[in-house]
């Protein structure tokens, strides 16, 4: 009776590259489709996932954060030792009745996130919004490390 192999990467070949190489791809495609799921409404080990963004101008540092189907009454923003810290409740219930069937779903759960924020922000004028879902906070600089930024020339050759 003949013996498949399939051959690894370096060529060579082996019954066990065969299963080694299965398991790795099924692991890949199971690990591509749970990146697609969205964040919000998604259960994990510790409640919901919360997505940010965090960009840094001349003027501050913002933190962004999509939160579908939360309150504002619903999230806490919190600045201690130099951490910023945003969490909370997604308590949803919809009641839909049509003609042959009745739905009721309900989702909860809660998210937290926190970040380490640089030294050179105000503390005493962080700002947050929160509209359409999308929580916004702006963490100022401080006057002098706005003006620390140097643009620095680089220069081509050896």
């Amino acid at each position: 009776m003949a013996k498949h192999f399939l051959p690894d990467l370096f060529g060579r070949s082996s019954s066990t590259d065969m299963f080694s190489t299965l398991q790795r791809e099924i692991d890949r495609v199971f690990s591509d489709y749970s990146r697609g799921v969205p964040a919000l409404g998604e259960f994990g080990k510790s409640g919901l996932s919360l997505k940010v963004n965090v960009a840094e101008t001349d003027a501050a540092v913002e933190v962004t954060a999509d939160i579908p189907g939360v309150d504002a009454k619903d999230i806490d923003v919190q600045l201690k030792d130099g951490v910023l810290t945003i969490k909370g409740e997604k308590k949803v219930e919809t009641d839909e009745k049509k003609k042959d069937y009745h739905v009721v779903e309900r989702s909860y759960g809660m998210f937290e996130r926190s970040f380490t924020i640089p030294a050179d922000v105000d503390a005493s004028k962080v700002e947050a919004t929160f509209d359409k879902g999308v929580l916004k906070v702006t963490l100022p600089k401080l006057p002098a490390a706005q003006a620390k930024t140097q643009k620095i020339s680089v220069k081509s050759g050896a």
